[in-house]
């Protein structure tokens, strides 16, 4: 018997197997899981491919997440072939380049639009789509889980996507307060730099990368996801079954640490 034995699992933005999401979804299946993957547009053939890495090659579904058909299909589809669902991981998050990189006023309202409804708001979106498949409270409810990066602090470069990351942490809380009542639980982790396609795509992130591996107390590798796929695995399950609302931190200690 695994944490996820029985559970069925979506799960959002693998792309390549360097992809937290990938990470997740590979200890997922090793833990019980039955899981289907998301992807849409060109990125579909990349995910189908990644897809094929896992011990038991999922279906990938399109979904983009700001298509409101998209969203609706993805809930039926999943309706009909499972009847239930027993968690979701929120790994989603896009920023145009005018809002990322050292000039915090080149983003204009568009701009942040789009990286605050991608980033955070479709995990409302998400929640839309999943929440009611989910079971009863009395059935041991749901989960809901997002990732994150900091955002109590100001990083260089981050810029606007910072800004959307805060407003991801803010909706996460109000998200569990709405969701408890029905057993359904919502948290985020929030990991430390890894060498990713998204992290790649953030001019300077590899500033972030040394500072952590200088200053984390526990050491941090940034090619080794290991870490945040088991605090993922175990917020997905019912280990944390009075944990709702929280940011739990995988990030070697660094987030605690001072000058």
């Amino acid at each position: 018997m695994g944490l996820l034995t029985d559970k069925k699992l979506l799960i959002t933005g693998v792309l390549t197997d360097d992809s937290l999401a990938f990470g997740v979804a590979k200890l997922a299946q090793a833990e019980g899981a039955e899981i289907v993957l998301t992807s849409f547009g060109r990125a579909m053939r990349l995910t189908e491919r990644t897809a094929r890495k896992l011990s038991t090659a999922p279906e990938v579904l399109e979904l983009d997440i700001s298509n409101p058909d998209h969203c609706t299909a993805v809930r039926e589809h999943l309706e009909s072939t499972w009847g239930r669902v027993d968690g979701a991981l929120h790994s989603i998050g896009f920023a145009p380049e005018a809002a990322l990189g050292d000039d915090f006023f080149g983003a204009n309202w568009d701009d942040v639009a789009t990286a605050v409804q991608i980033s955070a708001y479709s995990l409302r979106s998400l929640a839309d789509i999943v929440t009611p498949l989910m079971p009863p409270a009395e059935e041991g409810g749901g989960s809901l889980l997002g990732l994150t990066f900091d955002a109590t602090v100001a990083w260089p470069a981050y810029n606007w996507m910072g800004v959307a990351k805060a407003a991801l942490e803010s909706l996460n809380r109000y998200l569990a307060r709405e969701l408890g009542p029905a057993g359904i639980r919502s948290n985020l982790v929030a990991a430390g730099p890894m060498k990713t396609i998204a992290a790649k795509s953030i001019p300077g992130f590899a500033k972030f990368e040394d500072e952590w591996v200088a200053r984390a107390p526990l050491g941090w590798d940034v090619t080794d996801s290991t870490g945040v796929s088991k605090a993922c695995v175990a917020l997905l399950s019912d280990w944390f079954p009075q944990t709702t609302g929280q940011i739990i931190h995988v990030d070697g200690g660094y987030s605690i640490v001072g000058a």
